[in-house]
């Protein structure tokens, strides 16, 4: 994305609505084949949003979405928005949300280059409304849904409880699982191994189905 890798030179994102139809744009060419979406935390939201644009405008539908460590859209969040704050205050947060290694958090010249990219994450996520929608309900050939909902989530993670990824139940009409696993919010590198086994035996049975 803008601000990272080979575009570092372009200012990243800082609205969901820009954002969302980047992604969508990027990957029309790939979508000619059955797609699934995986995202964690902010990329959670991003992925239901891109999979909501792709449903409104162009009848495509991904055949499982997996969110992980991120409450549902329609529950409004309870934490003062940080993508202002002056910085020392700002590495305080992000240093909270044990996100950034602490190499990283001190390490001024790199946290230069990182800061923009961090700041403009958080206004998508903090300047974001959410539009309610028809649950999604993805059909594929012969008119048979396939596509349900997989969530995530840490045992130990502060920022995003059991019942509000069991809230996200209601963003779908059709198959709909929970897992935790231990770890924090960032359970997906401390449990990186079993998550990935749940989403391959996922993936399988959908190539099966289909």
């Amino acid at each position: 994305m803008p601000g990272r890798l080979s575009q570092r030179h372009i200012p990243p994102f800082s609205r969901m609505e820009s954002l969302v139809n980047a992604i969508a744009f990027s990957l029309l060419p790939n979508l000619e084949k059955p797609f699934a979406f995986f995202g964690h935390s902010m990329g959670g939201l991003v992925s239901f949003e891109v999979a909501r644009f792709l449903r409104a405008n162009y009848n495509l539908h991904p055949t499982h979405l997996f969110i992980s460590g991120r409450r549902p859209p329609q529950i409004a969040g309870t934490i003062a928005p940080i993508h202002a704050l002056p910085l020392p205050e700002f590495i305080a947060q992000l240093r909270r949300l044990n996100g950034t290694p602490t190499a990283v958090l001190e390490n001024a010249e790199l946290m230069q280059i990182l800061v923009p990219i961090l700041r403009a994450d958080f206004a998508v996520l903090e300047n974001y409304t959410y539009i309610d929608e028809p649950p999604l309900d993805c059909a594929i050939a012969q008119a048979r849904p396939v596509t349900g909902f997989a969530i995530f989530g840490g045992l130990e993670d502060k920022e995003v409880s059991y019942e509000q990824l069991a809230a996200w139940r209601v963003q779908t009409i059709n198959s709909f699982q929970l897992q935790m696993f231990r770890g924090d919010h960032f359970f997906l590198h401390s449990a990186q191994d079993v998550l990935l086994q749940s989403l391959s035996e996922q993936l399988l049975i959908e190539k099966t189905e289909v």
